[in-house]
């Protein structure tokens, strides 16, 4: 990454490029940690199949975030928020990080309710 320009911890990265069979790759990454001399270590949030040095790595600026909403209530996802059911695309509006705090205590309800 170029000087002052590392993304935060959490933060998604999408590796692009082509493989040579010349297939196009596209993978979602995540920021776990900022090694230094511009470098992060990230996890992949799918197959690294034909990724190479040298790819192009774009930071997102923002976390990973899935829908959220009536919408959603139901439907299967992947960590990127991708509904994985066969059921057709979500037309969620609001999108919500995966990694947040827990609601406060007082939050809670604690009456039993299916």
């Amino acid at each position: 990454f170029p000087v002052g320009k590392m993304p935060n911890i959490f933060n998604s990265l999408v590796v692009k490029g082509q493989n040579p069979a010349g297939q196009n790759i596209n993978v979602t990454c995540e920021v776990q940690q900022l090694l230094g001399n511009n470098k992060v270590r990230a996890v992949a949030m799918s197959a690294t199949d034909g990724l190479m040095r040298g790819m192009e790595v774009i930071d997102t600026g923002a976390p990973l975030s899935v829908p959220v909403g009536e919408v959603t209530l139901g439907r299967i996802f992947n960590v990127l928020g991708e509904p994985v059911d066969n059921m057709g695309p979500v037309e969620a509006t609001t999108k919500s990080p995966i990694h947040k705090p827990a609601p406060a205590f007082m939050d809670l309800e604690t009456k039993l309710s299916i």
